[in-house]
């Protein structure tokens, strides 16, 4: 299916200039054709100017459709569309004429010129489908003279909402002069007691604005329709939302629509989750400071006992305590239970370097990048690291040869969309011979085996690494990122 700007680009005359104020209104126009209860073709001239292409369509969410065939692509030869031909060349709203019978369905067709620097770049026409052709009421014929005064100044209608839960239809004083019940609904539930019919909006809303809310400066011009705006009035226990679209014909304002919608609803479940969030937040900030807690009386502990298998088992729980506290440390700043664990990394690194015996004489280097990940696999891998270096350090490292030089000790990371791969590299004195992962006894290697291939579902494997000492590689699985979803739009009810 081409697009406004591959069918602009290839059949018609009009610059990149005029392409984007055509996609600029077109982006918003579905407030036209709901208050027309018509569809809306934008057509604009071929190269040759011997007809018109259509670049775009819309349909009405509050009626009945006149076009059931897509009209996007299709040519029309000069004469074929009157009253399109005669809205760019006479710069006027056609509207002239009988309706016309399609598929057997009367339809009342209008051409609006689309203006851009004093000249017609484009022609919206209007088809309404006549069919249910009945008595309006007061809410229709508000929505129909709306739709009047938006066509005679269609060039303006850029970032216009659609037809929302409710509309006011304001005078040249700022006066209501139609509310429909949606909107009468929504002021009501602000705390309004009178009727809004006759009254000036703008004093009108911010009596009715909460007395220990913030006075919002933008409050006035929006409800007062001088200026196409947007704000939120909350008072009474509600928040309603105003949309303010001027109504400006030949250089006067001659009104303003403002569309109402009661959004109490949402802003209450926005404020719910922001309290989620830093509910979570903190917890995990009060489980950060308990584990610090719990390594300080370890190491405090550790201190008083002069076993050294005992002493060294405490400053080892000691580290595997550390690494899971920074992990709720990073998730304590985060508004999510997303964390970047290459930081994470970088600090247990720093860790295992600092905690490490001096015979070890090496500071651990992370390359690559681990990105993104959820607490879930975050903090059982801090763990995995924090082992994996530690054994390193402890068993590979510090028992190389004094005579040799500072060996080195490397944590390499790739990381794919559906996986990830951390390799942990020494050059100490390699595997014992006849060493078998499953017949390891060491508890760091049942913690890092459990850990990966139990709960993260992961591969571990150990080999020798090639110019000496020993290779670590954890392979994990990872969820694709999701793709955003397609919001879906409903469609709004007129009231």
């Amino acid at each position: 299916m081409p697009t406004l700007t591959d069918l602009a680009r290839g059949l018609t005359p009009l610059t990149d200039a005029d392409v984007e104020w055509l996609h600029a209104l077109v982006s918003d126009w579905q407030l036209l054709a709901d208050l027309s209860f018509a569809d809306l073709v934008l057509w604009a001239p071929l190269l040759t100017r011997s007809g018109w292409v259509a670049l775009a369509q819309m349909r009405p969410t509050t009626g009945p459709t006149a076009l059931y065939d897509d009209m996007v692509g299709t040519v029309a030869a000069a004469g074929e569309r009157p009253f399109v031909d005669a809205a760019h060349a006479e710069q006027r709203i056609c509207r002239e004429g009988d309706p016309e019978w399609t598929h057997g369905v009367p339809v009342r067709r209008e051409s609006i010129p689309v203006t851009r620097a004093g000249r017609v770049i484009a022609v919206i026409e209007r088809s309404t489908n006549l069919s249910s052709a009945r008595t309006p009421s007061r809410l229709e014929l508000t929505y129909l003279k709306g739709a009047d005064d938006l066509a005679q100044m269609i060039a303006a209608l850029v970032r216009s909402p659609r037809v929302g839960d409710g509309l006011l239809r304001l005078g040249g004083s700022g006066k209501v002069s139609y509310a429909s019940p949606n909107a009468l609904s929504a002021y009501r539930r602000l705390g309004l007691s009178a009727d809004l019919v006759g009254a000036e909006l703008g004093p009108l809303t911010a009596q009715l604005c909460a007395p220990d809310q913030p006075s919002d400066d933008s409050l006035m011009v929006t409800a007062s329709g001088r200026a196409p705006r947007e704000t939120e009035v909350e008072g009474n226990g509600s928040v309603v939302q105003l949309r303010s679209i001027p109504l400006v014909v030949g250089g006067l304002r001659t009104g303003a629509l403002i569309l109402v919608r009661d959004v109490t609803e949402l802003r209450r479940r926005e404020r719910e989750l922001m309290t989620k969030d830093a509910t979570i937040r903190e917890i995990h900030h009060r489980v950060k400071n308990n584990l610090q807690t719990v390594a300080a009386l370890l190491r405090l502990q550790a201190r008083r006992l002069s076993g050294p298998e005992a002493k060294e088992a405490l400053e080892e729980a000691v580290r595997r305590v550390g690494s899971i506290a920074i992990v709720h440390e990073t998730l304590s700043h985060t508004p999510e239970e997303i964390v970047d664990f290459d930081d994470i990394a970088e600090r247990v690194a720093a860790m295992a370097g600092e905690l490490s015996a001096p015979e070890a004489r090496v500071t651990p280097v992370v390359s690559g990048r681990f990105g993104l990940l959820p607490a879930a696999v975050a903090t059982p891998l801090a763990l995995v690291l924090t082992e994996l270096l530690q054994n390193a350090l402890q068993h590979g490292l510090a028992h190389a040869p004094v005579a040799t030089p500072a060996g080195t000790l490397k944590v390499i990371v790739h990381r794919v969309p559906a996986g990830l791969t951390v390799t942990v590299e020494d050059s100490g004195v390699g595997l014992p011979e006849g060493f078998r992962l499953d017949g390891a006894t060491s508890l760091g290697l049942q913690i890092v085996r459990t850990l990966v291939v139990s709960e993260l579902g992961g591969r571990l494997e150990i080999s020798p690494r090639a110019g000496g000492g020993t290779a670590v590689r954890v392979a994990l699985p990872l969820e694709p990122p999701a793709s955003p979803a397609e919001g879906s739009q409903e469609p709004d009810n007129p009231g």
